[in-house]
């Protein structure tokens, strides 16, 4: 969760923090079982984008799961080539960041009205939200869920006949950790305020203590909540970060609300850890994808705290790690994403499976990382991408997603033989039969040659007994960088307590990095992020040299 454009997220009481897997095992939702039914189906009043049957679905019934990020527009009007950007790497939805006046610069009509135009040019759907309820009740600059309801109903001539495409989340994590239970009321209050007005789009809403419901207060009372609502087209959001730091904790919640035939979707997430804990966001990533429920990752760009940015500086061929897995990680966007069909996406009568890609070869093999390459494969409608998987006597997995005939796998180990294939995908799911196989042995390892390298040091936030801090090396040298160990040497005691991007080993002072399966391989004048949290005393002076792979690297 953020205040104005920080990741900056609020800790829960520490004891109430612990007894959370307790909490999310014995609270149950209000009514478990199907939703009750509403006077008439959501399918007869559904106009555009709907629920049925705890599901979202368009106008003609086709399933559309979100697959894409938040951009936050507010704070950054001039970035709206982000859409494209966005788009272009394979997502179909984006959440925008909007204000309703309260504690920004209220976005007009106008600006609004471009937006959803920019959306619908770049075959997104829209999920729009406002940012100012933020925390309400616990941060007292935050507005309330009634005065963003009305912020709406003021842009009711700009999304009247938007269903399609355009999706209202009231107001973004509209209730902080005090008293979370007023949630509730405020909520249903003004979701019927909307649908008196008449809006008839699928309205999203958001969890209590700051979007993550630790407490369980959207879990035990959304079956009220949906009940509220006469049209049916309302839609839970969980924001999921630090206090979902166990695979048990994930799946615990988004399963409750699939078992009760409630519709859910992670609004945002995020996977870099903090002082507070490690998100579990393969896991995140993995259920979704398992019961087809939407998410959206926090954020494109330009947070306060640049740990959650996905691009650096809003530049698309800048992804951080955070953003490379996200887009082209397992279960990531560029792998799971469908179009809407309202733009044509997903071709609902298209069944014919692409052909199959031709058989790989390997070339690059490092001690960590393989590169693939194949023939690509061809559709009646068109291919949309290849899925890498591993092979291993009768099982698979899934290793990498490309949306071209060619993709780095990283994160092996060296010294060992693995052996690989792809499946071609079109637009609509259609899956081709399986490539021939590839069997390729990683090298035994030991340092990379060749490799010109740079450091830059910095110290994101600091606190009385402890900091976080972020490590970009990039390689300045004329070749691919296959795997790497960066070795560097704290003066003051400095201990490591968690880290993103790579796995750390420390000896005293001394630190040694290694990276994770998404920061591995480094593009020759590319670079990777790796951030960490760490404890120290009165003093912390950042290292003076570092070391990649047995090459000293300059600092910057």
């Amino acid at each position: 969760m953020r205040t104005t454009r920080s990741t900056t997220r609020k800790s829960p009481v520490t004891a109430l923090l612990a007894a959370l897997a307790t909490l999310l095992g014995i609270i149950v939702l209000g009514a478990v079982g199907p939703a009750t039914a509403h006077a008439q189906s959501a399918g007869d009043l559904a106009t555009g984008l709907h629920i049925s049957d705890g599901r979202l679905l368009e106008g003609n019934g086709n399933d559309f799961v979100m697959r894409g990020v938040n951009h936050a527009h507010t704070w950054y009007p001039g970035e709206t080539q982000s859409l494209a950007d966005i788009k272009a790497l394979g997502a179909n939805t984006v959440r925008v960041v909007l204000s309703d006046g309260h504690r920004w610069s209220e976005n007009s009509p106008a600006d609004v009205a471009d937006i959803v135009a920019q959306c619908k040019a770049n075959r997104l759907i829209c999920v729009l939200e406002v940012h100012d309820t933020t925390g309400y009740g616990e941060d007292a600059a935050a507005g309330t869920l009634d005065h963003a309801a009305d912020y709406w109903i003021g842009l009711q001539d700009v999304l009247a006949g938007e269903e399609n495409y355009v999706i209202i989340n009231i107001g973004n994590e509209p209730w902080g950790n005090t008293n979370p239970e007023g949630w509730t009321a405020p909520t249903i209050a003004a979701v019927q305020k909307l649908r008196n007005a008449g809006f008839q789009h699928t309205i999203m809403v958001d969890a209590p203590n700051w979007g993550q419901d630790w407490q369980g207060v959207m879990r035990a009372n959304a079956q009220s909540v949906y009940d509220a609502d006469p049209t049916g087209n309302l839609i839970f959001s969980i924001h999921m970060y630090s206090v979902y730091n166990t695979a048990q904790k994930v799946t615990d919640y988004l399963h409750a609300f699939v078992d009760a035939g409630l519709p859910i979707l992670i609004g945002e997430f995020g996977g870099p850890a903090d002082q507070y804990g490690d998100p579990d966001e393969d896991t995140m990533m993995a259920t979704a994808e398992q019961l087809r429920l939407g998410y959206l990752a926090w954020s494109w760009s330009g947070n306060t705290d640049p740990i959650l940015d996905l691009a650096i500086d809003f530049d698309p061929s800048r992804l951080s790690s955070w953003g490379r897995r996200i887009f082209n990680g397992v279960n990531g966007i560029a792998q799971t994403s469908r179009e809407a069909t309202v733009y044509g996406g997903g071709n609902p009568g298209d069944t014919q499976a692409p052909s199959t890609a031709g058989t790989p070869t390997a070339s690059a093999v490092a001690a960590t990382s393989v590169t693939l390459t194949w023939t690509a494969a061809t559709d009646n409608v068109g291919v949309t991408g290849y899925d890498i998987v591993r092979v291993s006597g009768g099982s698979e997995t899934t290793v990498a997603a490309s949306a071209t005939n060619t993709t780095t796998v990283t994160g092996l180990t060296a010294d060992t033989e693995y052996t690989f294939a792809v499946y071609a995908r079109d637009a609509a799911g259609n899956r081709s039969a399986r490539s021939a196989t590839v069997s390729v042995t990683t090298d035994k390892g030991g340092s990379t040659p060749g490799v010109g390298c740079s450091v830059g040091y910095r110290v994101v936030g600091e606190w009385p007994d402890g900091f976080q801090g972020e490590i970009t090396i990039r390689n300045t040298g004329a070749t691919t960088i296959n795997g790497w160990t960066l070795a560097f040497a704290f003066a003051n005691g400095q201990t490591v307590t968690n880290m993103w991007g790579g796995s750390p080993t420390q000896n005293g002072g001394t630190v040694s990095v290694a990276p994770a399966s998404y920061t591995s391989t480094i593009p020759a004048a590319g670079t990777v992020t790796v951030g960490f949290t760490a404890t120290k005393g009165s003093s912390n002076a950042a290292p003076t040299a570092f070391n990649l792979s047995g090459t000293s690297c300059a600092t910057a």
